[in-house]
C-alpha cells in the first residue's frame, strides 16, 4: 500500500467533488419533477396516459444506467433533426447528457416510490378532508402529498444513495468527477488499488451525509412519532 500516494491524491480527487455534487443535486432535483409528473399520470385514470407513463418507467427501470448514458451521449447525435434543433448545444455536451440520463433514470424509480406512497395514504384522511369542504386538488395538496412525502422518505433515501454512486458512471463520457480523476491518475501511476480506495472513501462520506440528511428530514416530518417516543 502506497500511503503517501493515497494522501497526495486526495486533494486532486476532492477537486472533482464539485462536479460530482452538481450531478447529484441536478439529477435529483430534475428527477423529482419528472417523478411527480409521471406519478400523477400513472394515477390519472386515463388508460392511454397511464400506459405511456408505465412504458417509460418500465424502460428506464429495466435497462442499465450505463447503457442509457451511452444512448444519450452517443446515440442522440446520430439523428439529424436533433443536431439541427435548439437542443443540440446542450446535448452535444457530456455534462448535460449525463444530467439527462441520470434525471430520466432516477425519475422512473422515484415515480414508483411516490406513486406507492400516494396510494398508501389512508382513505379515511382523504374522506375527512373532503367532508371539511376541501376540493380534490386542495385535499391532495394539504393532506395526501404531505403524508405521501413522509412515507416515501425511507425508500427515497435508498434512491439518493444509488444516485450518489451512479454519478461515477459519468466518467465514461469524459467527465472529470471523482471517478474520472481517479481513472486518469491510475493511468499515470498504475496504482489501481490505492486510488480506488480513496475514491470509494469519498463516495462513502457523501452517502453518510445523505443518510443523515434523510434521517433528519424523517425526524422533522414525524413530530407525532417523537412525542410518542
Amino acid at each position: 500500500m502506497n500511503w503517501q500516494l493515497m494522501w497526495d491524491s486526495l486533494p486532486r480527487m476532492i477537486g472533482g467533488l464539485s462536479l460530482t455534487l452538481q450531478l447529484i443535486v441536478g439529477s435529483l432535483a430534475l428527477g423529482a419533477l419528472v417523478a411527480f409528473g409521471v406519478a400523477l399520470l400513472r394515477l390519472s385514470g386515463n388508460r392511454v396516459v397511464e400506459t405511456l407513463a408505465a412504458a417509460y418507467v418500465f424502460v428506464f427501470r429495466g435497462t442499465p444506467l450505463l447503457v442509457q448514458i451511452f444512448l444519450v451521449y452517443y446515440g442522440l447525435g446520430q439523428f439529424e433533426f436533433i443536431r439541427d434543433s435548439i437542443l443540440w448545444p446542450f446535448l452535444r455536451e457530456p455534462y448535460w447528457c449525463a444530467i439527462l440520463a441520470l434525471t430520466l433514470n432516477t425519475g422512473a424509480y422515484t415515480s414508483e416510490v411516490l406513486r406507492g406512497a400516494i396510494l398508501s395514504v389512508p382513505q379515511g384522511q382523504v374522506e375527512a378532508a373532503r367532508a371539511c369542504g376541501m376540493s380534490r386538488a386542495l385535499a391532495f395538496r394539504r393532506i395526501v402529498l404531505p403524508v405521501a412525502i413522509r412515507q416515501m422518505l425511507p425508500a427515497y433515501g435508498n434512491e439518493v444513495i444509488l444516485m450518489v454512486k451512479a454519478t461515477s458512471l459519468a466518467s465514461t463520457i469524459t467527465l472529470m468527477e471523482v471517478t474520472g480523476i481517479a481513472r486518469r491518475m491510475i493511468a499515470q501511476t498504475f496504482a489501481v488499488f490505492e486510488l480506488f480506495i480513496v475514491a470509494g472513501a469519498i463516495y462513502l462520506v457523501l452517502n453518510f451525509i445523505a443518510t443523515r440528511l434523510i434521517k433528519f428530514a424523517e425526524w422533522r416530518l414525524t413530530p407525532y412519532l417523537r412525542a410518542r417516543a
